[in-house]
C-alpha cells in the first residue's frame, strides 16, 4: 500500500517526508514499546504509535520502516521532525487513537 493511500484512509497529514506515491509498506505494527517492535517488525513495516520521541525515528530506522504513522492526534516535535527528514523516514500524523486506525488499515488490505 502506497503511503498516499495510508494518507488518505487515515485522514492524515504528512509531518515529515515526500514521495508519498512512491513510497511502499507491505505490513503494519502497531505499538508504543519500542522493544516489540525491534522483535516482531522488519523491512516494509509502517509502525503505528503514540510515542514522539527520537526513539521511534532510531527504531524505524535499525529496521529499516520507511514511515511511522502518530496517533492521538499527538505533535510531533521538531527535533523528531529534522531527525525524520536527516534519515529519510516518512512521519504522518493522524487524529484517531491507534485501534481505529489499525482497523481502518486492516479493513483496506494492510495486513499485520
Amino acid at each position: 500500500m502506497k503511503l498516499s493511500e495510508v494518507l488518505e484512509i487515515t485522514g492524515a497529514t504528512c509531518v515529515a517526508g515526500e514521495r508519498l506515491d512512491s513510497v511502499e509498506v507491505t505490513h503494519a505494527f502497531a505499538s508504543d514499546l519500542m522493544s516489540d517492535v525491534l522483535a516482531m517488525s522488519g523491512p516494509g513495516t509502517l509502525l503505528i504509535t503514540g510515542l514522539t520521541t527520537p526513539q521511534i525515528i532510531r527504531t524505524a530506522q535499525m529496521l529499516d520502516l520507511p514511515a511511522i504513522l502518530v496517533v492521538r492526534g499527538k505533535v510531533v516535535p521538531q527535533d523528531v521532525v529534522d531527525l525524520a527528514r536527516a534519515t529519510g523516514i516518512v512521519v504522518l500524523a493522524t487524529r484517531d487513537i491507534m485501534y481505529v486506525t489499525s482497523g481502518k488499515l486492516y479493513a483496506r488490505g494492510l495486513s499485520g
